[in-house]
């Protein structure tokens, strides 16, 4: 695997994120760093798949609980709601392509492959991969995308082909069906209900019928997350959903119970290293 290092440039512009979405294809979304040196994320999950693909430079690469060095020619992965990170080595420049992908279209998809469907969506086992081919793959995925000269017809093929595919290369697992996992789960799914309320931790734990002590150590160890850091990654979700629905920042904001349309902003910024600006900015 060849690895190149990106130049640093003095271009601000280049630090801009650039979103692409298309109303014909709503199940993807791609958004393109081309430098990451000021691009820094706090950890946080997606509702959706996602999968990436390093295409210059080096960055920190952390999944769950480990933590990997990348750089150009790697290709990370996002299963649904896994906590995950990527940002700058000191000043080195970096830059990535990242595609987030809906989760039920990609379960309906794994259904047509054959896999099954008692369960909403098959995780993939690896988290890194340095395949070139896949690389290779993914970058053209994108481009097709992102050329306006090619028809639809083609766009949605490129992504159920790569998405195919991507399934013959990568192993899934099945989730884990333990009581403690399930108890969790409950804690998890009071969260997502109520996450636009000011919760306590009491609340929490009178939902779930656990102690503050073991709730905070446990769930933790499970979603990588504190209670609190779910809530707000859960908020911040929802009001990426709300901002391309065309709803103005201030309202997101009330809409999703932050103190106010500054707190929002700077936490939108810490999960998405983006501004909520930014964010609703398409590149067509």
């Amino acid at each position: 695997m060849s690895r190149s290092a990106a130049t640093p440039s003095s271009d601000s512009s280049l630090a801009q994120p650039l979103f692409w979405r298309d109303p014909a294809l709503p199940f993807l979304e791609i958004r393109t760093v081309q430098d990451g040196r000021q691009v820094c994320y706090a950890r946080h999950s997606h509702e959706h798949f996602s999968i990436g693909a390093i295409t210059g430079g080096v960055s920190h690469y952390l999944s769950l609980q480990d933590r990997y060095q990348v750089a150009h020619g790697s290709v990370v992965l996002m299963n649904p709601g896994e906590v995950h990170a990527c940002n700058p080595i000191a000043n080195q420049a970096w830059s990535y392509h990242m595609l987030y992908v809906d989760t039920a279209w990609l379960a309906q998809l794994q259904v047509e492959l054959g896999l099954s469907a008692n369960q909403d969506f098959h995780c993939f086992s690896p988290r890194l991969s340095e395949d070139a081919r896949l690389f290779g793959q993914l970058q053209q995925l994108v481009a097709t995308c992102r050329a306006t000269d090619m028809a639809l017809l083609g766009k949605q093929e490129a992504a159920t082909s790569f998405f195919a595919q991507l399934h013959s290369r990568l192993q899934t697992v099945t989730p884990d069906s333990t009581a403690q996992h399930k108890r969790l789960q409950r804690v998890a799914e009071f969260i997502d209900d109520q996450y636009v309320s000011d919760l306590r931790l009491e609340d929490i734990c009178a939902a779930s019928s656990l102690s503050a002590s073991y709730l905070i150590r446990a769930f933790r160890q499970r979603y990588h997350m504190t209670p609190h850091e779910y809530l707000l990654d859960r908020r911040i979700r929802r009001g990426k959903t709300l901002l391309r629905s065309g709803q103005s920042i201030a309202q997101v904001a009330q809409t999703l119970g932050f103190a106010d349309q500054a707190h929002f902003q700077r936490t939108f910024k810490r999960l998405v290293a983006a501004t909520p600006g930014q964010y609703c900015r398409s590149s067509g």
